[in-house]
């Protein structure tokens, strides 16, 4: 897991050294404070981005589960945050969750200098990715194919296909976006909805598209995922596709 504060920057231009690093300390500590609860090992910070794991020292058969908690967890304990943070003048946040789960190498590594308890592998990197699209897809968390199809009990929503830098294979990416007990009549309309029109969008049939990402809007104004998919459209309506694009989407960046 990696997580990270959005705009980061711009907070802390407004607040004074000492109030910049007192947000930080109750942020990281709160943050902290659920990875552990969910049974992760704190990796390390760096500035105010957190790195995480599970399944080490202490294996752990739900890993995955333990750590899309932790990621939903994480949201909600921002909104908390935000309250105190209001109360005190401080700016409000948003974060980004990435999580993915494989085969990793871990344990002691680093140089002869300084060495530290970490894990190393293509799974670690994809994480980071995904923690790194969050933010373009206006989601709180993203999580890659194998945590998805390893958690039972979350319900996910298809975000994209996508290929990351460094990746040649594509990844299909989700949110999840609240647990069964917690999946209402109206959330899983919209969901199912959603999937219909991911379909019809791989399928290029814009004009249906459109008309379904209306009503999506209308069901979940708040959702930028949909007006991000409207300018596609937009986009794709103003220079076609090639004939041999699958649906993925391309990132160069991290």
């Amino acid at each position: 897991m990696f997580s990270d504060v959005v705009g980061f920057t711009s907070i802390s231009e407004r607040l004074s050294p000492q109030d910049l690093a007192a947000f930080i300390n109750e942020y990281l500590t709160s943050m902290s404070q659920v990875i552990r609860e969910e049974g992760g090992t704190l990796d390390k910070y760096i500035g105010d981005a957190i790195m995480a794991f599970w399944g080490a020292p202490v294996d752990d058969k739900d890993h995955a589960r333990n750590a899309v908690y932790a990621a939903m967890e994480m949201q909600r304990n921002c909104t908390e945050l935000n309250e105190r943070f209001k109360q005190k003048g401080w700016p409000t946040l948003k974060i980004g969750v990435g999580v993915n789960s494989g085969p990793v190498r871990v344990g002691d590594m680093g140089s002869q200098i300084r060495r530290a308890y970490t894990v190393m592998g293509d799974a670690v990197n994809v994480a980071s990715r995904l923690e790194g699209r969050t933010k373009y897809y206006g989601v709180g968390v993203l999580v890659g194919e194998v945590t998805r199809n390893l958690v039972k009990d979350v319900y996910f929503k298809e975000i994209d296909k996508i290929k990351v830098k460094g990746k040649d294979e594509a990844l299909t990416i989700y949110e999840p976006i609240g647990s069964e007990d917690q999946f209402d009549k109206a959330k899983q309309d919209e969901l199912k909805l959603w999937q219909q029109t991911l379909r019809a969008y791989r399928s290029q049939q814009w004009d249906q598209v459109e008309v379904q990402l209306l009503n999506l809007r209308r069901m979940n104004p708040e959702c930028s995922l949909y007006e991000l998919y409207e300018e596609r459209v937009a986009q794709w309506r103003k220079n076609a596709p090639p004939s041999d694009w699958d649906g993925v989407t391309v990132f160069d960046e991290k």
